[in-house]
């Protein structure tokens, strides 16, 4: 008998066909499915290897934030007192003094911010404050919310322009700065104080939940004692350190006491760079090892920068060069900066400079010798993909330091700049906006500076709960010796 040939599936009964077909299409989807997923991951994990310098952390809706109603002259009024001055008679600005030729004689809400690169470089206290003074439908992109009842807020921003306040009096009256007797510096700090003590809210909290910006070192000099339980926005804590005199050896210890700041309760946040910015599209061959640019003679832990000039300045393919951020230094800097493979940050009269970040802008890998030095947003960025750290100790070394820079190859020094320029926006103030009215971008300082205060905020809430438990009179010792 002839055969019929079949196939095995016609053979089959059609419900067992069925089963086959579904079969072979869940196969089909489930290899579908994996292989999207395993594509996907590994795209992902690219992107996260790349963006590595910056943390990956979960973003938070916002934090809720009151303004207190401060008089405008302790705020916009003080820019204006400042612009109808003459000049300022320490240093001289071009760029200020076309301001007042322009700008005098007129009334405006929201003054510019100086120039002059003493002042410029503390703005911080302008840009935080010109966002919270941009109408709530132009702030999409700011972690801050403002709110107008203070009971829902996290915290409480005092909106003193403490920086410009100082170097009102450094600049007309530096002979009193120290003195409260025909000091109106002293005067507006105490009129600040007297205003805040006497709300509920600080009453309620102790001022724990308020938010002072003091990027000027000497900012509220007089009031320190009075502001330490806030929240401080500082550009570093040398200003506020105490060195104990009482050691074993009747010597002064290197021991620094905060008894006033610390990194549990305060926010670290960038001096306002002075150098344009440089995209790593533009950079160019960079013919010098290592550059500076600054004074030689400095304070306090700042002595270390004498000692590495004497040791670096007869180096080859380094240029130390002194000098201030008038016009002219301003144009050696970018292109000493633009066109040296490393800048070096030491110490000065305190740990850091706005140094540090016009060298992030010019895309000049930061050599920071400052072993007290503390950072802008750790946490959030790691300065270590960009940036090199030596020890004062190491540095001091003859020929060390050079060596050591010499050693990074070609492919190291690209990587740096390439982390580098990811982070630029971190640190930039601008919003491109007359007077910082206007909207931010998502990823810049002032954004970071908020999203740092809101991660305090856990700590600063228990500290105000054990606060209302103390018996009356009872006193709690200061315990803030940590880093």
């Amino acid at each position: 008998m002839a055969l019929k040939a079949t196939s095995f599936t016609s053979t089959l009964h059609p419900s067992l066909c069925s089963v086959s077909s579904l079969f072979l299409f869940t196969l089909i989807s489930i290899l579908s499915v994996s292989l999207f997923f395993l594509f996907t991951t590994a795209n992902q994990s690219k992107s996260i290897s790349s963006q590595s310098i910056i943390s990956q952390t979960t973003p938070q809706a916002s934090i809720k934030v009151y303004v207190v109603d401060l008089p405008r002259s302790l705020n916009y009024g003080l820019l204006d007192t400042y612009w109808s001055l003459q000049s300022d008679s320490r240093l001289g600005s071009e760029a200020d003094r076309e301001i007042r030729r322009t700008q005098m004689g007129k009334t405006l809400k929201f003054p510019p911010y100086p120039e002059n690169p003493l002042i410029k470089q503390y703005s911080a206290e302008y840009w935080i404050m010109g966002d919270l003074m941009t109408p709530e439908k132009l702030r999409y992109g700011s972690f801050a919310k403002r709110v107008f009842d203070v009971n829902e807020a996290d915290v409480v921003f005092v909106p003193f322009f403490a920086t410009i306040s100082a170097e009102i009096q450094l600049g007309g009256g530096k002979g009193v700065f120290r003195k409260k007797e025909g000091n109106e510096d002293y005067e507006r700090q105490r009129q600040v104080m007297e205003f805040v003590r006497g709300t509920e809210a600080w009453k309620r909290s102790g001022g724990r939940d308020h938010v002072f910006v003091l990027t000027d070192p000497v900012a509220m000099w007089h009031v320190k004692a009075e502001i330490a339980p806030a929240i401080l926005l500082v550009v570093d804590f040398g200003g506020w350190y105490k060195l104990d005199s009482k050691a074993s050896n009747n010597s002064l210890s290197e021991m620094i006491q905060h008894t006033q700041v610390s990194l549990l309760k305060d926010v670290i946040v960038p001096y306002t760079h002075l150098l344009p910015r440089l995209h790593l599209s533009e950079n160019q061959i960079r013919q010098t090892l290592l550059y500076f640019k600054g004074a030689k003679h400095r304070h306090r832990g700042g002595l270390v920068r004498e000692k590495l000039w004497d040791l670096l300045v007869y180096e080859q393919g380094v240029i130390m060069e002194e000098g201030f951020p008038n016009a002219t230094g301003r144009e050696q800097s970018i292109k000493g900066m633009r066109t040296s493979e490393f800048c070096l940050h030491p110490a000065g009269d305190t740990p850091t400079s706005c140094r540090l970040f016009d060298a992030i802008q010019s895309l000049c890998i930061p050599v920071i010798v400052s072993d007290n030095i503390e950072l802008p947003f750790e946490g959030m960025v790691d300065y270590s993909e960009f940036s090199v750290f030596v020890a004062v100790r190491d540095s001091l070394l003859p020929n060390w330091l050079v060596s050591h820079l010499r050693s990074f190859s070609k492919g190291q020094r690209d990587r740096f700049r390439q982390n580098m320029a990811r982070v630029q926006p971190i640190f930039q103030y601008d919003n491109g906006h007359p007077a910082g009215i206007g909207p931010i971008p998502p990823d810049g300082a002032v954004n970071h500076i908020w999203k740092k205060v809101h991660q305090k905020l856990p700590m600063i809430k228990e500290a105000i709960i054990r606060e209302k438990r103390k018996p009356p009179g009872a006193s709690v010792p200061l315990r803030c010796l940590c880093t």
